[in-house]
This record gives C-alpha cells, structure tokens and sequence, in this order.
C-alpha cells in the first residue's frame, strides 16, 4: 500500500509539488497523468525515495520514507522510463549484477533471476546482450530488475513507451498480471493505453490533484454535465416520424434531437443531447420509441474519452489561474 499524505517539493523558488495526497490499495492498477511540469515526475520520485518530501510524508507498507527510507525503499520495484541497461551485458547478467546490489547470495539470486526471466517472457532471450534485443524486450528486461527482490509495490514511468501494438498488449497482459498481488503507479502519456490499463486515474496539474477516480468516472465528468444518446430504431409504415420526435421532445432534460447521417432503408439514426444536471435518459428514449411503434437496434449513451476530459480539466485549471513546476514559491 502506499500511501501519499499532503507532501509538498520546492527546488529553490520553483513550488513543484503543492500539498498532493492519495493511498493506493494493493490490486489496482492507478495511472498518473498530467502535462509536462505537472509534478508527477518529482511525486514519482519522492514516493520512490529518490526526493525527500519538503513537508508531508509518504508511507510504503507502513514505512515511512524519510525516517525509515531503507525499508521503504526495499519494498518498492521501480521501472524509470529510461532504465538504465547496459547493452554490452547479457541479460541474465544484467539481472544477476542487479540482484547482487540487492545482496542476494548466489543461490537466491539464481531462483530469483529465473523467476523472473520466465514471469517476464524473457526465455531463451535471456541469454542474448541486451543491446541486440528489441525495444519489447529491452522493457521486458527493466521490469524484470525491478522484480528481482519481490516488491509489494510497483512503480512503471511509461512501461510502454516506443513499443509496437503486440508489444503493448504483451506488456499490458503482463502488468495486469502483476497487479493482482501488488500495488501499482503507472505514469503514462499515452491516454488510450492509460484508459484500457488502469482501474483509476489521477489527473495531476500545476503541482496540485485535479481528478481522481475510475476512468470511466471520470471520463462521464461529474452528474451536472450534460450527455449525448445515440438511438438507432426501425420506422416503417406505420410509425410516424414526427410523433416519435415530438415524443422525444417532450422527455425532461431533453435539449435537442439531430438526424445522423442518411436513412438505411427503414432505419434511422439520431443523436439526443441532454441539458446539464439531468439523469439517465436512455430508459425515457426507449419508452418513447415503442410508444410510437418504432424498434429500437441501438441505444447508448456516448461516453467521453479519458482524452478529452483531460484537456477539459487541464482548461479549467489554466482558466483557474493553475501553475505547473515553473510557479514561483508564494
């Protein structure tokens, strides 16, 4: 578990980080997420151990970082978006040499190596200089040294950073795995893979926590926004177009009614928006359509993408007068 309690990072007159707080539960993978000179970086850093927090504290398992930072530190397997691999080494040397700064006899080290070679795909790759193994495997190999001591918690800045769309699957199928007996923070630019990967997101900008929650949550944005349906329904002869309009009409919160595109014979497209703070309309359209005779093939409400919200927040903060790592100390 970690958990992040109100920490605050200043680098001279630079106020980096601004009061940030949350607690990660083990099974659960959380994205973090902001734009350059967000703060992430520097709160990566300090929940790793590598910055000290200038006020606030920061717990891994329990242990606090700055007056227990051993303990903290050997409970964490960290995965820098650059992992410093050393091309001319094999990779199971790699790994043995890491496994030695942890202090691991020979023994332990050898089970250990192993381990994670087959837990990460490395197999006979492992024997292979890491300077000819594909960018997938180089990955492969940085996730595997942050496994060597068995970490409760995981940290992964950009774990699929530059890999092609198989690698990304493999690398997203292996830390789904992973996450089931750990704590994970991923740190990721890529917003889609962020959206498929992590149980909940947090939106960080200007030093500071703009959202938190599942992606889906906040990708709906909260209950006062209003919504858009798609509805998709058979007219026939005997359905009259414009009663089934008017009778959409007339459904509360109802804000406009659009035509999509061209009839396909029968069937007829429409987008349905709704005014800000209204409920689930969906059960009211579907009520309408069989009121008037009209089957109905689709109906969904269409959900924002965890890449548009994030321009949204990010706007609202700039608009609120937000700062990132640049903003000089009050």
């Amino acid at each position: 578990m970690i958990i992040v309690e109100a920490i605050e990072k200043y680098f001279g007159n630079v106020h980096a980080v601004r009061g940030v707080s949350f607690e990660l539960a083990p099974g659960q993978i959380t994205g973090l997420l902001g734009p350059n000179g967000a703060g992430k970086t520097t709160t990566i850093r300090m929940i790793v151990g590598y910055y000290m927090p200038d006020r606030g504290r920061v717990l891994i398992e329990g242990k606090d970082t700055r007056t227990a930072g051993a303990a903290a530190r050997a409970r964490v397997g960290y995965m820098p978006e650059s992992t410093p691999l050393y091309s001319e080494m094999r990779a199971e040397e790699y790994l043995d040499y890491r496994a030695r700064l942890f202090g691991m006899k020979r023994a332990l080290r050898r089970q250990r190596v192993a381990t994670v070679c087959d837990r990460c795909g490395l197999g006979k790759l492992a024997t292979r200089r890491i300077g000819a193994l594909s960018k997938g495997y180089r990955q492969r190999v940085g996730l595997a040294s942050a496994l060597l001591h068995d970490p409760p918690v995981l940290v992964l800045d950009e774990p699929t950073n530059g890999l092609d769309p198989t690698q990304i699957v493999e690398v997203r199928a292996l830390v789904r795995e992973l996450s089931k007996e750990r704590t994970m923070l991923v740190s990721s630019h890529i917003l889609p893979e962020v959206e498929r990967l992590c149980d909940r997101v947090i939106v960080m900008s200007g030093g500071r926590v703009c959202a938190d929650g599942h992606p889906w949550e906040v990708g709906r944005g909260s209950a006062t926004d209003s919504q858009e349906y798609v509805v998709e329904c058979r007219l026939g002869d005997q359905v009259n177009e414009a009663l089934l309009l008017e009778r959409w009409a007339r459904v509360p919160f109802v804000q406009s009614i659009e035509r999509r595109g061209e009839n396909r014979g029968e069937w007829a497209s429409y987008l349905i928006k709704s005014k800000a703070g209204g409920p689930d309309l969906r059960e009211a359209i579907a009520a309408g359509a069989v009121h008037c005779g009209a089957l109905v093939r689709e109906l969904r409400r269409v959900e924002v993408s965890l890449e548009v919200v994030f321009s949204r927040l990010l706007a609202g903060e700039d608009a609120r007068g937000g700062t990132g790592e640049g903003a000089a100390k009050p």
